[in-house]
């Protein structure tokens, strides 16, 4: 063989091994947290009643129940719906934790996503936790951008911070 055919078989080997190790996404995480100055019971009051984040989250228009199971759907502001399912709902932890159920790529850029939160006495109140687990909504190999890992933890983040937010603001008053 020579050198200009070998040349082109080891390239077009290495073109290959590359593709071979292309994979889909890695999970993504947020760990958000916010100190509300209120009762750590008045917090799980709002909180643990999972159909009515729709009171206290600026983005949420309506959750509507769609069983007695815990399901809901949420209707976005101008964007569309999701449909989630309630997991776990711990009075004694104040902990809930919830996932996807329905995606809409064009509400949040994810493809499935698992929430939690949990609320923990804090000396100035009650600290708000929101942590969640999910997949971007393009899972192939080269997203595009308004769908790729980046897009979904900037949603995924503003979404909790904007929730915690306008919690803390009710219960502190600043409403």
């Amino acid at each position: 063989m020579n050198r200009w055919a070998t040349t082109a078989l080891v390239a077009s080997q290495l073109l290959l091994s590359n593709a071979v190790f292309a994979h889909g996404p890695t999970p993504q995480k947020i760990d958000e947290s916010v100190v509300i100055q209120a009762p750590i019971e008045a917090v799980w009051e709002k909180v643990s009643d999972f159909n009515a984040i729709a009171d206290w989250h600026p983005s949420v228009e309506s959750s509507v129940p769609t069983d007695e199971q815990g399901t809901r759907v949420l209707a976005f502001k101008d964007k569309g719906t999701i449909t989630e399912s309630l997991d776990e709902l711990d009075a004694d932890r104040h902990y809930l934790g919830y996932r996807l159920l329905e995606e809409d790529i064009d509400v949040f850029p994810v493809s499935f996503y698992s929430v939690s939160v949990e609320l923990t006495e804090s000396d100035a109140g009650t600290e708000m936790l929101w942590q969640g687990r999910f997949y971007r909504a393009d899972t192939g190999n080269f997203p595009p951008e308004h769908y790729s890992d980046e897009a979904a933890v900037e949603a995924m983040t503003d979404f909790a911070q904007d929730g915690m937010n306008a919690l803390k603001a009710e219960l502190e008053g600043q409403k």
